[in-house]
């Protein structure tokens, strides 16, 4: 990073530190007068809103100088996109699409793509990697689109995975086909102890669950005028990959948490309905929740947060995240322990998450308010609990028609999600029981 960037950084770190400051001294004054006056003045609600409000848009800039920094360190990044070792074919495969993009009724543009696309498909297969099932099309033409080419999914799939929070913490898979499973062990096979010479009798076996996530098409449609396409000086690639990017995680990180399995993923809180039984007793696949104890409103204690936490299986505890929405989260600046110490720790460092109760936090937007019986924070190893899966192979096509004087692209993917381990996340629910 640059010096100016550096003097940024440190700049933001300590408006951050002062905030969190402020906002625990304004926090103290309330729980004071609370107790004095059994009420919060206007001016102290007033003024913890305020800080709240700088603490939110210090964390964004925060988040908007760790995600450049991420972008900036990547293999290749300080030297441009030819700075990427690729092949010949790749290389050509990028260029014949861009050239198609911007001239799309020239037949030598569109045979150029063909042969690129054949020639990378060929070289995959001698060089011995999976062929990509959408690289190649031989009847279809430029109506049924075009695959799009390695480099270019790779950035919008760069681009998705900074945008999108809960991609950056569960497992994600790339599959070959649409009918794809994982069978988990549940409870793991049994075993015994005997002594020398004992008789061996036979030990269960483990009891397997099959998990099929749900696949639906996600797509982006961006348009442009059709003065800029004919701009030479307008980045069309980069264009078309930050749309996509933008447009594609965004409704990802929707279904991830609530999609609802029809032509989309199965969000983690859209499955069988969440219960209060312990794993034990527990159907897998279904997600057990904790009551906060309050109707429709937070938890007036901090205890049932530790239920949460050691409601979860050592393994799975090590790995855990808190996640919530930017709303949800700043209620829990307030909570303390029994010593008075605030539960939630700021972080003053680039790359590290804040945290509540020694746990990371971690933004999403699409979860619940609070609200009576919503699911308003998650807690768990979701890279054990959660699986999305990315079907190989993004396509795009070009539409011209549909609005005179633009041109659209329609790009792409099939994407799926389910719950992989239901022991690994736990919920709070805004109930009293």
């Amino acid at each position: 990073m640059t010096d100016l960037n550096m003097a940024e950084v440190a700049k933001t770190m300590e408006k951050i530190g002062e905030a969190v400051d402020a906002h625990r001294k304004a926090t103290d004054e309330s729980i004071a007068e609370m107790k004095k006056l059994a009420n919060v003045t206007p001016e102290t609600r007033a003024k913890i809103e305020k800080i709240d409000n700088v603490l939110d848009d210090l964390s964004e800039i925060k988040k908007r100088l760790e995600l450049a920094e991420t972008r900036a360190s990547r293999p290749g990044a300080g030297v441009g996109k030819d700075g990427e070792i690729v092949s010949p074919q790749a290389r050509e495969h990028r260029e014949a699409l861009i050239a198609w993009m911007r001239n799309p009724r020239d037949g030598e543009m569109q045979q150029r793509l063909h042969r690129a696309q054949k020639d990378v498909a060929t070289k995959q297969g001698n060089d011995g990697w999976e062929t990509r099932a959408a690289q190649v099309i031989t009847s279809t033409g430029s109506a049924g689109g075009f695959a799009l080419p390695e480099q270019i999914e790779r950035q919008i799939a760069r681009l998705s995975l900074d945008i999108s929070p809960i991609r950056q913490i569960a497992t994600v898979r790339t599959v070959g086909t649409s009918d794809y499973k994982e069978l988990f062990d549940i409870n793991g096979a049994a075993f015994a102890w005997v002594g020398e010479g004992t008789a061996r009798t036979q030990t269960n076996t483990s009891d397997l669950a099959e998990r099929v996530p749900t696949m639906g098409t996600a797509y982006a449609y961006p348009q442009a005028t059709e003065e800029s396409m004919d701009d030479l000086f307008f980045n069309v690639e980069d264009w078309v990959t930050q749309t996509a990017a933008e447009a594609i995680a965004q409704g990802e990180g929707t279904a991830f948490v609530s999609g609802n399995g029809t032509n989309r993923p199965t969000g983690f809180l859209a499955g069988t309905t969440p219960v209060s039984t312990g794993d034990a007793s527990r159907a897998f696949g279904t997600l057990q929740y904790i009551a906060g104890g309050q109707a429709a409103a937070m938890p007036t204690s901090a205890d049932v947060f530790y239920d949460m936490i050691y409601g979860i299986r050592g393994r799975y505890r090590a790995n855990s995240n808190w996640v919530s929405s930017k709303a949800v989260l700043s209620s829990l600046r307030k909570y303390k322990d029994t010593t008075n110490a605030y539960l939630w720790q700021p972080s003053l460092v680039l790359g590290q998450p804040d945290s509540f109760m020694g746990y990371p936090v971690v933004e999403a937007e699409d979860m619940p308010a609070v609200a009576a019986n919503a699911f308003p924070i998650a807690f768990g190893d979701f890279r054990e609990g959660y699986l999305i899966v990315d079907r190989v192979g993004m396509r795009i096509t070009r539409d011209e028609i549909t609005a005179p004087g633009f041109v659209k692209f329609h790009i792409r993917k099939r994407v799926g999600g389910i719950i992989r381990n239901s022991q690994a996340i736990k919920l709070l629910k805004i109930s009293i029981s």
